[in-house]
């Protein structure tokens, strides 16, 4: 392997698939990471996947992932209100992508405050 990629997914994402699918699709978390799994193999590179509904989990993967190859992230609800998963991207040495299955505008008119 040439590198380690790590898919980190945020609160609520442990229920894709059930969770409100005409928002958020039928496809589970296992479905996309089986699909990410078989996009890194292709490419030589190590997936490591997490979610948690804990922000010191996430905070902790991120500190983990900083040299990693890259980071793809959902953080989710936390991308609205943590201040610690926003620091723990800003020590990333790495390239960062950051995700979301629906537009995050689009759902409610507060979150584009």
């Amino acid at each position: 392997m040439s590198g380690r990629i790590y898919l980190l997914n945020g609160p609520n994402l442990n229920l894709l698939g059930e969770r409100e699918p005409e928002i958020y699709g039928r496809h589970t978390l296992a479905d996309i990471e089986t699909q990410c799994q078989a996009q890194a193999e292709r490419h030589q590179l190590e997936l490591v996947a997490h979610q948690t509904n804990a922000e010191h989990e996430m905070v902790g993967w991120l500190h983990e992932a900083r040299h990693a190859a890259g980071i793809i992230i959902n953080p989710a609800a936390f991308c609205y209100h943590s201040v610690a998963v926003l620091d723990a991207l800003k020590i990333c040495e790495c390239p960062v992508v950051e995700v979301h299955i629906s537009n995050i505008h689009w759902r409610e008119d507060w979150r584009s405050k």
